[in-house]
C-alpha cells in the first residue's frame, strides 16, 4: 500500500515475531440495529451481526454474553459490541454503559498471545485466565468461525477500558475482501485517543504493557506501536482538540484516528450522515452518531498528519 492507503509502514494485517499493532477498537452499545445502520450511514459497510461464544470443555460453546457488529478496514477494524445474555463479560458492558455508550475497547494484536500473556503476568500485570473465543462467521464459500486467544488484564489494572492482547487465528473469515470497501474511503485504523488525569503514569503503564517507548507531545504522550498507536492526553489538551465532545469523567476513551483514502470522500460521508464536523489541517475531525455513543473520528489520508504525530 502507498503512504496514503496505509496508517503505517507495515502492509500486512497482522504481526509476526515481536510486532505489535492495533488491531481494533470496541463501541459498546445498547442497540446493535441502531449502531449497525449509523455505521452505513455514516459511510462504512457493517458486517452482519455475529453472537460470541468460548469452547466448552464438554465439546460445547457457551455464550461469552456478548455480539458484535464490525467495519473491516484493510488494517485493523471497528467492532460494535452489545449484550446478548447475562454472564460475567456482559455485566462488565453494563457497567461500561452505565457511564456512557461509546469507546470502552482496545485491543492490540501480537502473533502469540500466551507468551504476552506470560510477559504481563511477569512484568507484575493482573492477569486473568487466557480466554479462547469464537464466533460464527459467514463467508462467500459458506458458515465458518473467526477464532482468537484473548489476554486480558484484571480490569482495574487498566483502568482506561477493556484493555487487551490477542491472536487471530482465522484471518482470511475475519477480513473477507467483500467488507472492506467503504463509501468514506476508510482503510486503516491509526491511534487511539485516551484522555486521562495523570499522562506521566498512564503512559508509563502502557509503555510496559505494549514494550515501546513513550514520545511526549505538548500536553499528552503517544505511544507509537509497529503499527497504530497510543495518544494520551490531559483533559484541558482533549477539551482543546475536541470541544465537541464533552469529557464527564477520566479517563475517557475519546476517540481514535482512521486512514483514509480521499477525505473528499469522508467528507461526503459525514454530510449525508449529518454529523457535527470540522476540517483541521489535512485532516476532518466529526462528533460520533448518537447511536455509536459518545467520542469523535479523525480522518486523514496518512498518519503523519494528526496533530500529535507532526
Amino acid at each position: 500500500m502507498s503512504e496514503r492507503a496505509a496508517p503505517d509502514d507495515i502492509a500486512r494485517r497482522l504481526p509476526a515475531g515481536d510486532k505489535i499493532f492495533l488491531d481494533h477498537i470496541g463501541h459498546f452499545v445498547r442497540d446493535s440495529e441502531a449502531a449497525s445502520q449509523a455505521l452505513t450511514r455514516c459511510g462504512f459497510a457493517p458486517t452482519p451481526v455475529s453472537i460470541q461464544v468460548n469452547p466448552d470443555p464438554a465439546g460445547g460453546a457457551r455464550p461469552t454474553g456478548t455480539g458484535n457488529v464490525t467495519a473491516m478496514l484493510s488494517q485493523g477494524y471497528l467492532e460494535i459490541l452489545f449484550k446478548t445474555a447475562d454472564t460475567p463479560l456482559s455485566r462488565e458492558l453494563d457497567a461500561a454503559l452505565s457511564h456512557h455508550a461509546g469507546l470502552h475497547l482496545a485491543a492490540f494484536a501480537v502473533a502469540d498471545a500466551a507468551e504476552t500473556h506470560r510477559r504481563l503476568a511477569t512484568n507484575g500485570f493482573r492477569m486473568r485466565e487466557l480466554v479462547h473465543m469464537q464466533r460464527p462467521v459467514e463467508t462467500v464459500a459458506g458458515a465458518a468461525t473467526a477464532a482468537f486467544t484473548i489476554a486480558r488484564t484484571e480490569p482495574d489494572v487498566m483502568p482506561e477500558g477493556r484493555i487487551q492482547m490477542l491472536t487471530h487465528h482465522t484471518e482470511h473469515t475475519v477480513w473477507q475482501e467483500r467488507w472492506l470497501n467503504h463509501p468514506n474511503s476508510a482503510v486503516g485504523l491509526i491511534d487511539i485517543v485516551i484522555a486521562v488525569a495523570n499522562v506521566e503514569e498512564t503512559a508509563l503503564r502502557f509503555s510496559r504493557f505494549t514494550g515501546r517507548d513513550v514520545t511526549r507531545t505538548p500536553g499528552g504522550a503517544l505511544i507509537r506501536l509497529d503499527r497504530g498507536g497510543v495518544y494520551l492526553v490531559t483533559h484541558n489538551q482533549m477539551t482543546e482538540r475536541l470541544p465537541e465532545v464533552a469529557i464527564t469523567k477520566l479517563p475517557f476513551m475519546a476517540g481514535y484516528a482512521l486512514c483514509v483514502r480521499s477525505l473528499a470522500a469522508a467528507e461526503k460521508a459525514i454530510d449525508h450522515a449529518d454529523l457535527e464536523w470540522r476540517a483541521i489541517e489535512d485532516g476532518i475531525v466529526a462528533a460520533f452518531p448518537a447511536e455509536l455513543g459518545e467520542g469523535a473520528w479523525f480522518f486523514v489520508e496518512r498518519a503523519s498528519a494528526l496533530p500529535w504525530r507532526r
